[in-house]
C-alpha cells in the first residue's frame, strides 16, 4: 500500500509520540509499504519543505502562527486544518496514495478531510485526550487527584485557573471558541474509518465523554517500541553512577505530579541517590523542595534518546508519580522492556502496562506509591520478580513487530471494506 502519516512530531528532535510514529513506519517499510510522512510546522514561513529521516520521506508543511495564546491555537487549528486538509488532499491524487493515517491533534482532522475527499480510508490515533478536553489532560484543578468530569462551560471556567494562571480572568471570553474547538475536533475524528487508542482507558474515555465519537469503530492498539535496539543501546553504555539508583524520567509538570516527588521520596526514606531526568513548567518548584530536602537528589535536566536509555537502563527502580491520566507512557512501557522494577501511580492506561503485583507496583495516592518505593528498597527478589516479568510482558504487547502488525491487519480491513 502507498500510506501518508500525518504526525504533528517526528524524529530527531521529538518526544514519545513522534517515536511512535517512527517506528509505525519503519516497520510498514519493512513489511513492504511505501510511506510518506506529512508534518505541519507551525511558525514556520509558509511551503513545503522536503526531507528524510532514515530514508523516510518527510514533507515538512509550513504553517505561520501568531505567539498569541487563543490566536495561536486557532492558526495550529482551524486554519491549518483547511490548508493541511486541502495539501493532503492534492497529494493522495498524485501519488495515488491507499489510505491516510493522523497521528496526533494537529493532523488526524485534516488527514480524515483528506481521504473523504478522496474516497480513501482515514484512520487516526488518539494518544491522549485532546477530543475530549481542550488542554488534553482533563486537569481543572491544581490540588488533588481528581479529573474534570465533563467539559461543560461551568467546567471550562475552573479549568482555565490552572492552566492560564492569573490572567485567568481575561481568558473566560475565549470559552464559547475553546468549546467550539473541542466540537470540531470531536466530529472530525467521528468521520475516520477508525481510531486507534493506545489504551483501553482512553477508548472508554473517548466513548463515554464523546456522543459522536461514541459510534466510530475503535480499535486499542497500544505504542510502538523497539524492543531490541532500546536493549542494545541501554547494554552498550556504561552505568551513569557507580551504585544503585532510582530514576524520575519526564516532564516535570503538573499532570505528572512531578510537585509530589520530593515528598513521596522523603516518606519513603529512600537512601539511594534519586536521578530526576526532565524538564518542564515545574521545574523550579522541583529544584526548591530539592534543595530542602536531606535526600540525594539530582536533577540533569533533559536528556536525549540514548541517554535516556543508559539511565533507564541501569536504574535499580522507576518511579512513576503522575496524577494526570496518563494515555500510555512511552517511558514505562520502556523501563519495562528494560527489566527496571517500576513503583507507579495507578493513572489512566497505566495498569495497561503495570500489572500490581506482577510487573510493578501500582498505587493511588502519593503515600501509597511512597510504601511501595520502600519496599521495592528493602526487597531485592521483589524487584528480580517484577522487572523479569515485566521483560516478557513488554516483548509479548509493546514490541514493534506485534504492534506493526496489528496496525497492517487494520489498514487491509479497511481497504477491502472500501472497495
Amino acid at each position: 500500500m502507498r500510506i501518508v502519516l500525518a504526525t504533528d512530531a517526528f524524529p530527531p528532535v521529538c518526544g514519545g509520540s513522534g517515536w511512535s510514529t517512527y517506528e509505525l513506519a519503519r516497520g510498514l517499510r519493512s513489511r513492504g509499504h511505501s510511506v510518506t510522512i506529512v508534518q505541519p510546522r507551525p511558525r514556520t514561513r509558509r511551503g513545503v519543505r522536503e526531507t528524510t529521516y532514515d530514508g523516510l520521506m518527510v514533507l515538512e508543511f509550513g504553517a505561520p502562527a501568531p505567539p498569541i495564546p487563543y490566536v495561536r491555537n486557532y492558526f495550529k487549528n482551524e486554519k491549518l486544518y483547511a490548508d493541511l486538509a486541502g495539501f493532503l488532499t492534492g497529494l493522495v491524487a498524485r501519488e495515488g496514495i491507499d489510505l491516510v493515517h493522523g497521528q496526533h491533534v494537529m493532523t488526524s482532522v485534516p488527514s480524515v478531510i483528506a481521504a473523504r475527499r478522496s474516497s480513501i480510508p482515514a484512520v487516526c490515533t488518539v494518544r491522549d485526550y485532546w477530543p475530549v478536553c481542550y488542554w488534553s489532560d482533563l486537569i481543572h484543578t491544581t490540588e488533588g487527584l481528581a479529573l474534570c468530569p465533563g467539559c461543560s462551560a461551568a467546567m471550562m471556567t475552573r479549568c482555565v485557573r490552572p492552566h492560564a494562571g492569573a490572567l485567568w480572568p481575561a481568558a473566560l471570553p475565549m470559552i464559547p471558541y475553546m468549546r467550539a474547538n473541542l466540537t470540531r475536533k470531536q466530529l472530525g475524528i467521528a468521520g475516520a474509518d477508525a481510531i486507534i487508542a493506545v489504551s483501553s482507558t482512553i477508548a472508554n474515555d473517548l466513548r463515554a465523554r464523546s456522543p459522536g465519537i461514541a459510534t466510530a469503530r475503535i480499535e486499542i492498539i497500544p505504542n510502538a517500541v523497539n524492543v531490541a535496539a532500546l536493549r542494545e543501546c541501554a547494554a552498550a553504555s556504561a552505568p551513569p553512577l557507580p551504585g544503585p539508583y532510582a530514576l524520575y524520567l519526564g516532564k516535570l509538570a503538573p499532570n505528572k505530579g512531578t510537585r509530589n516527588l520530593v515528598g513521596i521520596i522523603e516518606r519513603a526514606g529512600l537512601d539511594w541517590p534519586v536521578v530526576i531526568a526532565g524538564d518542564g513548567p515545574e521545574r523550579d518548584k522541583v529544584a526548591a523542595g530539592v534543595t530542602q530536602s536531606d535526600r540525594d537528589i539530582r536533577m540533569i535536566g533533559w536528556v536525549d534518546q540514548r541517554a535516556a536509555a543508559a539511565w533507564m537502563g541501569h536504574a535499580s527502580m522507576l518511579i512513576f508519580p503522575s496524577r494526570g491520566p496518563e494515555s500510555l507512557s512511552r517511558v514505562l512501557i520502556e523501563a519495562s522492556a528494560l527489566g527496571v522494577p517500576i513503583a507507579a501511580m495507578s493513572t489512566g492506561g497505566t495498569p495497561d502496562i503495570v500489572v500490581d503485583e506482577e510487573t510493578g507496583l501500582l498505587s493511588a495516592t502519593p503515600e501509597e506509591l511512597a510504601d511501595d518505593i520502600r519496599r521495592l528498597r528493602g526487597d531485592a527478589e521483589l524487584r528480580a520478580r517484577v522487572g523479569a516479568a515485566a521483560r516478557l510482558h513488554a516483548e509479548a504487547r509493546f514490541d514493534a513487530p506485534a504492534v506493526v502488525e496489528r496496525v497492517e491487519r487494520l489498514y487491509i480491513d479497511l481497504t477491502k471494506r472500501r472497495r
